[in-house]
């Protein structure tokens, strides 16, 4: 942890990355490298027979089961650090993703501690580990005052303010997901999981975007294909028109939004991750053009909109990050 005085290259944290479509596990060293990585896809738990209860403990279970699959093994741990999707009690760790819905209130901080006793656990939102990671090692290194996000099955974010992670009263700070873009929209296309209407979560994320085309005649080219929002991305490439206009829907709120947290946070940077940024100009410059309509002030024009630079791992060194930064990125017990 902070402070140790190994090489950074000797030291290991089991680093956790939980979605609503996937688990990860991975081994992380001080210097951010990720040693190893498995990952499983989060067990559908919509079985109308099964107590809740149950489902969500089918869900920590197969969470187990990766770690043990690790070749490195529990024993070689210093400490644990943990994304989770929100919103959740912090730092107690009590969580109830919205894409999880036998999660509410889980104990996930606590039932870590019970399986690996004497291990240290870190727990933060997976968006904010995200952020993280790209402080410390990706497109916002070197930047004081970012915003971190991922536009994937949902939209969250994480910020940076005076070089410290910002947790906020609750351990949500950054929740940019539910910063309303659209909230004079029909609330049959727009109501947000959280129940308001208009959420950027509920306009941008890869599922109701791909749900948003798919009632405007959109079909994905394979008549197999699932409709998500990567295969937005790949069709908006080969020119339907319908999956262009989708990811131009998406680039307007962000930078609706992105504008609203620049202007409250005077933010130098916002980075992208997830798999809808991997649309490249097709999303970010529609984003672009609706960001700068919306910044006026000129202390505010000096945010840059990037790609998130560090990939699939990404979640995982965010985690281990809370771990090894702690003095930046940590600032509960």
């Amino acid at each position: 942890m902070a402070g140790q005085r190994e090489d950074p290259q000797d030291q290991r944290v089991l680093a956790i990355d939980i979605g609503g479509t996937k688990l990860a596990a991975g081994v992380v060293d001080g210097t951010g490298q990720v040693l190893e990585s498995l990952r499983t896809p989060t067990p559908a738990v919509a079985v109308a027979d099964e107590k809740p209860a149950r489902q969500g403990e089918s869900i920590f279970q197969a969470l187990l089961g990766l770690i043990r699959r690790l070749p490195a093994g529990p024993a070689g741990f210093s400490a644990i650090g943990v994304g989770c999707g929100g919103p959740m009690s912090w730092p107690v760790g009590e969580v109830s993703p919205l894409n999880i819905p036998s999660w509410r209130g889980y104990p996930l901080r606590e039932r870590l501690r019970e399986e690996f006793p004497g291990l240290p656990v870190r727990l933060h939102n997976d968006a904010v580990c995200v952020a993280v990671a790209e402080h410390w090692l990706g497109a916002g290194r070197g930047h004081r005052n970012m915003l971190g996000m991922v536009v994937s099955t949902g939209v969250g974010g994480g910020l940076i303010l005076s070089g410290r992670l910002i947790d906020g009263s609750t351990g949500n700070a950054g929740h940019i997901g539910h910063v309303l873009v659209h909230p004079d929209e029909d609330p049959a296309e727009a109501r947000c999981q959280c129940g308001v209407v208009g959420c950027l979560e509920a306009v941008a994320s890869g599922p109701r975007l791909a749900a948003w085309a798919v009632r405007r005649g959109w079909r994905p080219q394979a008549a197999d294909q699932l409709r998500t929002g990567r295969d937005l991305v790949e069709d908006a490439r080969a020119g339907d028109p319908i999956a262009l206009c989708a990811l131009a829907r998406a680039g307007r709120a962000l930078g609706i939004a992105i504008a609203s947290a620049t202007v409250l946070c005077d933010l130098e940077l916002a980075a992208i991750g997830g798999g809808l940024a991997e649309a490249g100009p097709l999303l970010f410059e529609p984003l672009e053009a609706a960001l700068r309509e919306r910044v006026g002030l000129d202390f505010a024009r000096q945010i840059r909109v990037v790609p998130a630079g560090l990939g699939r791992d990404v979640g995982l060194v965010g985690a281990a990050a809370l771990v090894y930064r702690g003095d930046r990125y940590w600032s509960a017990d």
